[in-house]
């Protein structure tokens, strides 16, 4: 089972870069894709929706959104995602058509899930992103929330940023959500996009079940890609270094309950 993705970046139109791609073609995901774009200077993406829900969150630089008689511009707050500030996002309902251009450049990354339930157009500014500080000792991390699990705007996407410096382990201790049994735990699938700060960095990410029938560590480099199927997924960090990932997660039911692993739930009681 292929969990690590590696950038391939390709020119999909003039001016626009197609540097990631997460589908059910490559992926085994059922509940989520992604896109990650680059728009160099005057360029412009359009895309239209079928029974995919899309958040579009503007990691880096400025772009301008048009959909029908929505037109938002200059969304997006940093020059760079370790700028540790919150930024902008779109959610954008089913079989919506949408264009987004920048006057100078942008990274963009597009989330997707399936869906059968059409909400509102809905621009989520940084502002409106709830921030918190996680975890003690060693295991501290930086969150901006963009879609939790307690906003209506969307029906089944969940969308967070989350800040590790060096020497810190995050989602820790290792946790899960893979099981439809709520109240007790949910099923969601959950993908990470890492950038590390300086990029030739690396973090450690391990993807394991309680069988072990799915037992992976990686080597994870800036750029690159980490889908979770199931199982519990943590990340550490290497002194000197900083870590960001965006975590998309979608299932049946838009709730975030998670089970620890029992093995390694004692660290919470320090």
């Amino acid at each position: 089972m292929k969990l690590l993705y590696k950038e391939q970046p390709q020119v999909i139109s003039p001016g626009v870069t197609l540097r990631q791609t997460i589908n059910k073609q490559n992926a085994s995901l059922d509940y989520i894709e992604l896109k990650l774009i680059d728009l160099r200077p005057e360029a412009s993406y359009q895309e239209t929706l079928t029974d995919y829900e899309c958040c579009a969150v503007i990691l880096t630089g400025q772009a301008s959104l048009i959909s029908g008689n929505t037109h938002l511009t200059n969304i997006g707050t940093r020059q760079s995602v370790f700028d540790k500030i919150p930024t902008d996002s779109v959610y954008l309902p089913r079989q919506t058509t949408f264009t987004l251009t920048t006057e100078r450049k942008a990274s963009i990354l597009l989330c997707y899930s399936p869906t059968t339930v059409t909400k509102e157009l809905t621009f989520i500014p940084a502002k409106d992103n709830s921030i918190e500080a996680r975890g003690i000792l060693n295991n501290k991390r930086l969150v901006h929330n963009i879609l939790p699990d307690t906003s209506p705007i969307a029906d089944r996407l969940l969308v967070v940023e989350v800040y590790t410096e060096g020497g810190n382990f995050s989602s820790y201790p290792p946790h899960k959500h893979d099981q439809d049994n709520l109240p007790e735990e949910s099923l969601l699938e959950e993908t990470y996009y890492h950038e590390i700060n300086p990029p030739q960095g690396f973090v450690f990410q391990r993807v394991y079940t309680d069988d072990r029938s799915l037992d992976e560590t990686m080597s994870v480099e800036n750029g690159n890609v980490v889908v979770v199927p199931k199982g519990y997924h943590p990340v550490g960090v290497p002194d000197g270094y900083t870590s960001y990932y965006l975590n998309i997660m979608a299932g049946p039911t838009r709730k975030w309950q998670f089970h620890n692993d029992p093995d390694h739930e004692w660290i919470l009681n320090r």
